[in-house]
Parts: structure tokens; C-alpha cells; sequence
């Protein structure tokens, strides 16, 4: 085998790893509304304060006892607590002054972010025409999902008029697209060290609690769902994720990345016992053929 043939094995064996950790950190994030659905009697503060700090455990057994695996510099910790407390604080915001299946159309324009944005955070990766193409494809099946969804659901409807709530929903797309590439441009750093930025962000977040929201009892019940929330949408899918990155295109796992509002909607008709319509099955052949059309495309 030649050096350029061992080459392209390795790249090939890299794009197909990070492929995989992005999905199973897609599937995890799918989860997350069946469980918020489950747990929507509790402050949103409160739940991603907690489920952030349950989430910060898995650092522990990735850093295998190193305490060293989870220290970073100061302005790394810094892009971490703003990814991963500044998405959700003004998500949280833009869901309370907006009508929430427009907010959530807008914070899902993220995945498009990364794409978009790619060239501008990194240096040397260019901008094909399939990328772009994938990603609006991609976007305008996570449009169909979420408004399939909001078809079936009593209380959810598009609602007219422009709310000021729809700022912050952009704000939090645009810090996630840029959290996620900027994680390539500071010094490398172990993905253990996620745990940190989850440990911060959540005692952020419950200092949000104490200061925004009333309290309240929680049930076994409630810190059952936590703890599966924060070990998976909230903890183990942010680990995931940032190992992707490392390994892979970021373009490509951008497109991928509006699988996340699909599995959303399937798992909460599933959780409903309801058939998916057809809004929904189209949604998911767009964004299937957008992932398709951007792994096609040249770097």
C-alpha cells in the first residue's frame, strides 16, 4: 500500500468515526423533548442547572482519575461555559417572549450556522456549492418536522406578528454554530474537559434558578428523568459531540446535525402514540438526501 492509499484509508476510517459520534450525539439531543415533555412541570433553570451538573460526572471516568485531563486554560473554559450556558439562557429567554414553534425554527438555523460559518472560523476549509445546498435541503426538512409536529399538538400553533423573543432564538443558534467551530480553533484540549464547561454552565444555570424562578419539590420520578437527561441530552451528547469535531468535517456534520429536530418530533409522536404524517415523512427524505448531497461533497 502506498503512502497516499494509507493516507486515504486513515481519512476515510476518521470521516466514518466522527460520522457515528455525531449520531449518537443527534440521537441523544433527540431525546431531549420526550424527556423535557416528561419533566415541563419543573423551572427550565432548575432542570438544566441540574442535569448539567449530572451530566459533568461522566468527565470522571474519561479523564481516568487525571485531574489534570480536566484542566484548561482560562479562555477555554470561557468558550465552554458560553456555549453550553449561554445557548440555553437564551434559548430559555426566546422561548418565554416568543411564540415557541417560531423560536424553535429560528435556534434550529445552528446546524446551517456551522456550515455557513465554517470558512470563517477555519482556516483553509472552503465553502462547496453541495455544502450550501445540503444545508438549506437540510433546513428546510427541519422546517417541515418541527411544523409537522406543532400540526399535531393542540398547543402548539404558528402564531403571526414578530416577537422580540425571536433575537435571543437567533442569539443561541449563532452561539452554538460558533461554540462548535471554535472548539478547533483554541489549543487542543481532552474531551473530558466538557465535564468542566457542563459543571460551570450548570451552576449558572441553577444560579439563574434561585434568581428567576420559584422553587420546588422534586419526586424520585423527577430525579429519575433528570438523571437520564443529563446523562444523555445533557451530559454524554456534548462529550460526543465534541469528539466528533475533532475528528470530522465540520460542513458535513453540520448537515447531519438537522436529523436532531427529526428524531425530536418521531420520539415526542411516539411518546404521544401517534403516526407520523406526512409533513414528517418528507422531512425526513429532505433531510436525509441533504446528508447524502454534503457527505458527496468535495473538501
Amino acid at each position: 500500500m502506498t503512502r497516499s492509499e494509507s493516507t486515504a484509508q486513515n481519512t476515510t476510517k476518521s470521516t466514518v468515526h466522527a460520522t457515528l459520534l455525531a449520531l449518537g450525539a443527534i440521537l441523544l439531543w433527540g431525546s431531549l423533548a420526550p424527556l423535557g415533555v416528561l419533566l415541563a412541570h419543573l423551572p427550565p433553570f432548575l432542570l438544566t442547572g441540574l442535569g448539567l451538573l449530572v451530566g459533568s460526572l461522566i468527565a470522571l471516568p474519561l479523564s481516568g482519575g487525571k485531574w489534570s485531563a480536566l484542566r484548561v486554560p482560562w479562555p477555554t473554559l470561557a468558550l465552554g461555559v458560553y456555549g453550553l450556558f449561554g445557548f440555553h439562557f437564551l434559548l430559555f429567554i426566546a422561548l418565554r417572549h416568543a411564540p415557541p414553534v417560531q423560536a424553535n425554527l429560528v435556534n434550529y438555523l445552528w446546524p446551517l450556522g456551522i456550515v455557513l460559518m465554517a470558512p470563517l472560523f477555519l482556516p483553509g476549509m472552503r465553502l462547496r456549492a453541495l455544502h450550501v445546498a445540503a444545508a438549506f435541503m437540510g433546513f428546510a426538512g427541519a422546517v417541515m418536522a418541527i411544523l409537522g409536529s406543532a400540526a399535531s399538538s393542540a398547543g402548539s400553533t404558528l402564531q403571526g406578528g414578530f416577537a422580540w423573543g425571536y433575537i435571543p432564538a437567533l442569539a443561541s443558534a449563532f452561539v452554538w454554530a460558533s461554540y462548535s467551530l471554535l472548539t478547533q480553533r483554541v489549543p487542543a484540549f481532552p474531551t473530558a474537559a466538557i465535564g468542566v464547561f457542563g459543571a460551570v454552565s450548570g451552576l449558572m444555570s441553577l444560579a439563574c434558578h434561585a434568581a428567576l424562578e420559584a422553587s420546588v419539590h422534586l419526586t424520585t420520578t423527577d430525579w429519575g428523568l433528570i438523571a437520564a437527561m443529563g446523562l444523555g441530552p445533557l451530559g454524554a451528547a456534548f462529550y460526543l459531540w465534541d469528539a466528533a469535531l475533532k475528528r470530522g468535517d465540520a460542513r458535513q456534520i453540520g448537515v447531519l446535525s438537522f436529523l436532531t429536530p427529526l428524531l425530536s418530533t418521531l420520539a415526542l409522536l411516539w411518546v404521544r402514540s401517534e403516526v407520523p404524517s406526512w409533513s414528517v415523512i418528507g422531512a425526513a427524505a429532505l433531510i436525509i438526501g441533504a446528508a447524502v448531497l454534503g457527505s458527496r461533497a468535495k473538501a
